[in-house]
């Protein structure tokens, strides 16, 4: 297997300038609204990351490997079966041999066919519970990064390694594997039977194997960078897209669908130059591979006669060798372009490798503790926070107390650090000095399942699932029963509406519950928390964006929630301030008292 590194001494040799700039693609630079192009790793390092995924099916990759040289064994017998019926019956005229060739013919092709099934199923069955495997490791992995770090990549791009470039690493370890020993026992056998029927003349065809490995470690180079640059791309269309789709409503309303169809052209384009680029390579490498092999066949041809005349091999001999010289050319041709193949998968290995290799900021120690149903006592000591790259700390030296079964609401002004409050008592973040205590027990000493199972987080953007009302009430307690789904729905006042609705609380809400209202969203997330029953709930500005009447109903269903559970509050909601025991502002990375409620 060949590595490439574009700065190190371990890989093929830069092509010449001028070629290089014809047959890659232009502005290889980010767009402006391109997705940042992942980091250069060597091979050895990606077989080292994902082989591990493989080891679980070794028996059916052995299996698998064990019909791959079967399957060019076969192939030989048959090349040889045809030499036999050349010189014992075509040529002699005699047809009494076929009744004992005919049988060998027919046994080998029927062995060949159980091969090739039982090759093509073992790797299919191997590679496809490799790429299950590994697609759920980095979804799980995903889902184990913070929002904050979430929101920094674009939902489409993710989405797009989570598709074709964890089957891209699937084609770079299985399918590369498959390819290099299915090509090199090819390589054995042909030429082993070419040395059985004329040693000098299959010295010849050992030039052509160098010739082909030179050319295809030039182009493997250049095809490595097409890949890599086209793999960006199509991260970036998707990107585009979806960014697009979810704010359809907006770019109608603005009269700008035509500017953003021609953000998804722009990226298409970019596509279309990458694949172009990709195509230039191939396309060079196929005459210079083709050249390389007609030379190799019309030396063989001329030697071959001449060794025909002199007595040294038969005329069916020279046709079977030949018959093999092809079926050797053929394989040296493949693993030319299997360098050019894995790079290309490679390339997409590097930005599943990116995401893979960005630790959680959130992570739960070895030997935490497990809380199973906290009194809801939360205080903060010394909490400190900043934001990544930020100036300075969003939040500095606080200090509060919450006592059980407490409201507390949090005001200030937008970027004061209430929201950064928030995530930090849900443990969405961690401070950066300080620590987070409930009932006494820092957060990060406790299990992440007894932190969400005790702190209710409701976040300022309503989170729905495109199910039904029911599923999405239950969400959090998946085992509930219709009866406790109905009466959550009832605390929330969202029971009258969702009995409206089509089929009740079978009626889909759409993705992102676009079928429902602000107002009806964040009840039914109200519900859904309330069924959860934590002791303590966390909430961020739960009336934003929502009118008056809407912000009231929504701001009377939060008081079955807060009744009897500590609550801390972010919000300017008069409704929601006037309920809270005690009224804190947050501003300049400081929390202190306010005195009265503002009207």
């Amino acid at each position: 297997m060949h590595e490439h590194s574009p700065s190190g001494s371990d890989g093929p040799a830069p092509a010449p300038g001028r070629l290089r700039a014809a047959l890659l693609p232009r502005g290889r630079g980010t767009g402006y609204d391109g997705v940042e192009a992942a980091p250069a790793v060597h091979a050895r390092a990606l077989i080292r990351a994902f082989w591990p995924f493989a080891r679980p099916y070794r028996r059916q990759i052995a299996v698998g490997l064990a019909f791959l040289l079967l399957v060019p064994a076969v192939q030989a017998a048959e090349i040889w079966m045809f030499k036999l019926a050349f010189d014992e019956v075509v040529l002699p005229a005699d047809l009494s041999a076929l009744t004992w060739l005919a049988p060998l013919v027919i046994g080998l092709a029927l062995m060949g066919a159980v091969f090739a099934f039982g090759e093509d199923y073992t790797w299919t069955w191997a590679g496809e519970r490799f790429l299950l495997d590994l697609r759920l490791r980095f979804f799980s992995h995903v889902q184990s990064l913070t929002p904050d770090a979430l929101s920094k990549r674009r939902p489409g791009d993710v989405l797009s390694r989570l598709n074709g470039d964890v089957q891209a690493i699937e084609s770079f370890v299985l399918g590369g594997l498959a390819e290099l020993v299915s090509s090199s026992a090819r390589i054995v056998f042909f030429a082993g039977a070419l040395f059985l029927l004329d040693w000098r003349l299959a010295l010849v065809v050992l030039v052509v194997g160098p010739l082909f490995a030179v050319s295809a470690r030039w182009f493997a180079t250049l095809a490595k960078e097409a890949a890599r640059e086209k793999r960006r791309r199509s991260g970036s269309l998707t990107a585009v897209a979806e960014e697009s789709l979810a704010n359809a409503a907006l770019v109608r309303s603005c009269g700008r669908a035509g500017d953003e169809r021609e953000r998804v052209r722009r990226e298409g384009e970019g596509i279309v130059q990458a694949e172009l680029a990709a195509v230039r390579v191939n396309g060079a490498f196929g005459p210079v591979s083709g050249l390389i092999e007609l030379a190799g066949v019309l030396t063989v041809i001329a030697l071959g006669t001449w060794s025909v005349q002199e007595g040294q091999l038969t005329v069916g001999g020279l046709v079977a060798f030949l018959a093999y010289l092809s079926q050797l050319l053929r394989p040296m041709n493949d693993l030319g372009n299997l360098a050019t193949s894995l790079f290309a998968a490679a390339a997409g290995g590097e930005r599943v490798m990116e995401v893979l290799e960005e630790r959680p900021t959130v992570t739960e120690r070895a030997g935490a503790r497990e809380l199973v149903r906290a009194r809801g006592a939360f205080s903060l000591e010394d909490v400190s926070y900043r934001h990544a790259g930020a100036a300075e700390p969003v939040l500095e030296g606080v200090n509060l107390a919450v006592g059980p079964g407490e409201v507390v609401a949090l005001s200030g002004p937008s970027g004061g650090g209430k929201s950064t409050l928030v995530r930090l008592l849900a443990r969405f973040a961690d401070p950066a000095a300080g620590r987070v205590l409930l009932d006494g027990h820092d957060l990060r000493v406790l299990t992440l399942a007894s932190v969400r199972g005790n702190v209710g987080y409701l976040q300022q953007e309503t989170l729905l699932f495109d199910r039904t009302v029911g599923e999405n009430i239950a969400f959090g307690a998946p085992d509930a029963t219709q009866a406790e789904i109905e009466q959550a729905a009832r605390s929330a006042r969202a029971h009258d509406f969702v009995t409206g609705l089509p089929d009740g609380y079978g009626t889909r809400v759409g993705p992102r519950g676009a079928n429902l209202s602000g107002g009806q969203r964040r009840r039914i997330e109200v519900a859904r928390t309330l069924l959860r029953d934590t002791p303590v709930v966390v909430l961020d500005e739960p009336t934003t964006g929502l009118d008056g009447p809407e912000a009231a109903c929504v701001a009377e269903s939060l008081r079955a929630l807060l009744d009897g559970r500590t609550a801390i509050v972010a919000t300017h909601d008069p409704h929601l301030l006037a309920v809270a025991d005690r009224v804190l502002r947050v501003e300049g990375g400081a929390v202190a008292e306010q005195a009265a409620v503002p009207a």
